[in-house]
């Protein structure tokens, strides 16, 4: 049993390399949550809610018993996760759905059950069904990314946040002060004179309150022209919060990529680090050479994406992700001695000799490492029938 539960936990909350099930569930979930939410727009069209209401019907209790598995399942299996200390079979379970993500797995699913002992509005449960697009944040890389982002920058958030607020709350009142007296309607009190600072600070302008008093108007040209920096704001703190997680990402999976490099493997993490700082992206487009023959070594390639060729006779040898090449030509100090060509778009990260030589300076160690490679890519380059493990030139 308790086997069982790790493989559950594995395979729901856990994103493994190679297991094409887990890859297919997460999508089949993506694919269903979004039919859900399509299918609450479409319901509320009165239509279609006559002709097709028992296909929704159906397919929203297919769906919750779906969501509801999932979200058992998960609560069952969640003692296994030992790092995040849930393993008490009670209190560590209460402790998993008291989580961000599974209240949102419960919110998918509650409204569905709530209408059998609450009595509501069943237009209003419906509308609530749209909660299941939170469930999304799950499954898509790109939400946890925001996610990351919001977590990471809610103190400047929450700063500028208190920044709009304060100017809300002191335009408005200028303005009560202002304009109460020739328009008590609009400008009775201060919360009311809310609803135009608002307004004016996002630059929506809706029109129906305006200031008429001289005062009143310069007063509002200030806040109209503050608004335009105030709420910007919130836009800059969220895209340098996107700037640094992508940028921590990208650090992270080449991180993991040089540090399968033979070459740099029994190097420590921080020696590792170094390295990825000295990396510099490189974007090819299909059929381009990347390396010529005969041309001078001045670097070597490693690959993230994509797929290329190494001209190597009589059997041409294809590279892709987590290979590397163009170090034989590197460190002999020799010219390109086959062709290189990307098959298809193709991401790489090249690794300059001047940096490389710089790395072998500060590192002696790397030195005797350098000459057992360099023997051993010479002596499959000379065997042009044994083929190539990792990197087949340079």
């Amino acid at each position: 049993m308790e086997k069982l539960r790790r493989r559950t936990y594995a395979f729901l909350e856990l994103s493994v390399p190679g297991d094409h099930y887990g890859y297919w569930f997460d999508r089949f979930m993506i694919v269903l949550i979004s039919a859900n939410v399509i299918a609450v727009i479409l319901e509320s069209v009165p239509s279609l809610a006559v002709v097709h209401g028992p296909l929704f019907d159906a397919f929203d209790v297919i769906s919750v018993l779906i969501f509801s598995v999932e979200y058992l399942l998960r609560v069952w299996a969640c003692t296994a996760d030992h790092g995040n200390d849930y393993k008490h079979p009670i209190l560590g379970r209460l402790k998993y759905m008291a989580t961000p993500m599974a209240i949102v797995d419960l919110l998918a699913i509650l409204p569905f059950y709530l209408g059998f002992f609450i009595t509501l509005d069943l237009r209003v449960l419906r509308v609530f069904r749209l909660l299941r697009l939170l469930k999304l944040t799950r499954y898509s890389p790109a939400l946890a990314i925001i996610g990351n982002v919001m977590r990471a920058q809610s103190k400047a958030l929450t700063a500028a946040v208190f920044i709009m607020l304060m100017a809300l709350v002191l335009s408005s009142s200028i303005l009560y002060i202002l304009e109460h007296e020739v328009q008590p309607d609009k400008f009775g009190s201060i919360p009311e004179a809310m609803w135009w600072g608002l307004a004016t600070l996002t630059t929506v302008g809706y029109g129906d309150v305006t200031p008429i008093t001289p005062l009143g108007k310069l007063v509002g040209a200030v806040t109209m022209i503050v608004g335009i920096g105030m709420f910007a704001l919130p836009t800059g703190v969220i895209a340098i919060g996107f700037s640094n997680e992508i940028r921590k990402h990208e650090f992270i999976v080449n991180w993991r990529l040089v540090a399968k490099v033979p070459l740099f493997e029994e190097m420590d993490a921080a020696q590792i680090a170094e390295i990825v700082n000295l990396l510099h992206p490189l974007v090819v487009p299909p059929r381009h050479a990347v390396v010529r023959v005969g041309e001078p070594a001045e670097s070597m390639f490693f690959v993230i994406s994509g797929e290329l060729e190494a001209d190597i006779h009589p059997t041409p040898i294809h590279l892709g992700p987590g290979d590397f090449f163009g170090e034989v030509g590197l460190l002999s100090d020799s010219v390109r001695r086959a062709d290189i060509v990307s098959l298809t778009d193709c991401q790489l990260l090249e690794l300059s000799a001047e940096n490389f030589w710089q790395l072998v300076d500060m590192h002696p160690d790397l030195g005797d490492r350098v000459r057992e490679v360099l023997e051993s890519r010479l002596a499959i380059l000379d065997d042009a029938t044994t083929g190539v493990v990792n990197s087949p030139s340079g």
